[in-house]
């Protein structure tokens, strides 16, 4: 299958903060690939760097080093005229979908936006918006109101059609469901998979719960300290990890039992103080 999206040895270095100060290295030698029609499942605690590897797919981080190319095509250092000729092919979805809803406008208004910037006719934007509100699984009056009147998860759903808008071939997805409620994730994250079934399009899914990558990542790459530390299929590396800061990740998942939950914090514990040891000796 061929490649959509190729990241090969990014790197991402923002200068230090202060006089002197040593430049802060976000992404070090980073590479990944994402096919069409896939999900790669992006996991890391904060800090880790994969908010800017995201940013940088999308060209709002600067690229130091090495490449990405998006259907062949070199994207990494695109003007933002160019870049702009990408956005219905590359679009996000952001983790807090209230503040990326312009709270004066109507959903309607918000979804033909990107549309009518494209030149499409007034009728033809609002039988698209009704398509799009049906997508995502909005009642048609949704149109008329204003993103407060919704909770978080349908704001979300709104999110998500407007980043569907322009029938994209790639969503960068940064933490879309960290906000939202357990129940609330789990029909959102489904709303993602049916989506994926229906329409082809691929996505970056960046997350720092690994549980959440596990229910839509077809393959999940986790990252630490700015590297990529363990690939691979997206049941392997959810559910048998090797690296120790996969483990450790794995670990801090909660468990529904306790005993186990318990349990899982003691071997947490003794992964970190061995991993402190090691690096103590060396």
């Amino acid at each position: 299958m061929n490649t959509l999206l190729e990241v090969k040895d990014l790197h991402v270095t923002y200068p230090g903060k202060g006089f002197r100060a040593e430049p802060f290295h976000a992404l070090k030698g980073v590479s990944l690939d994402i096919r069409p029609g896939e999900t790669v499942g992006l996991v890391g605690e904060s800090g880790s760097g994969k908010t800017t590897l995201g940013r940088a797919v999308l060209g709002l981080a600067p690229v130091t080093e090495g490449s990405i190319r998006y259907d062949g095509r070199e994207i990494g250092h695109l003007n933002r005229r160019e870049r702009r000729t990408l956005s219905s092919e590359i679009q996000v979805v952001f983790q807090d979908p209230y503040s990326s809803l312009n709270p004066s406008m109507t959903i309607a208004q918000i979804l033909a936006e990107p549309l009518t910037a494209r030149g499409v006719a007034a009728r033809e934007a609002n039988a698209r918006v009704s398509d799009l509100l049906d997508r995502v699984g909005l009642p048609a009056d949704a149109a008329r109101r204003l993103p407060r009147e919704f909770s978080g998860g349908q704001r979300q759903r709104v999110a998500i059609a407007r980043a569907l808008a322009l029938d994209p071939r790639l969503i960068v997805c940064d933490e879309p469901v960290s906000a939202l409620d357990l129940s609330t994730q789990a029909r959102v994250l489904d709303l993602f998979i049916e989506i994926q079934e229906r329409t082809g399009v691929a996505y970056l899914f960046i997350s720092h719960d690994l549980a959440v990558v596990r229910h839509i990542s077809h393959r999940v790459a986790v990252m630490y300290r700015g590297e990529l530390v363990e690939t691979g299929d997206g049941d392997q590396v959810t559910a048998r990890p090797e690296h120790p800061y996969t483990q450790r990740l794995f670990l801090a998942a909660p468990v529904p039992d306790p005993d186990a939950q318990q349990q899982r914090r003691v071997d947490r514990r003794a992964l970190i103080d061995a991993q402190t040891s090691e690096g103590s000796a060396a």
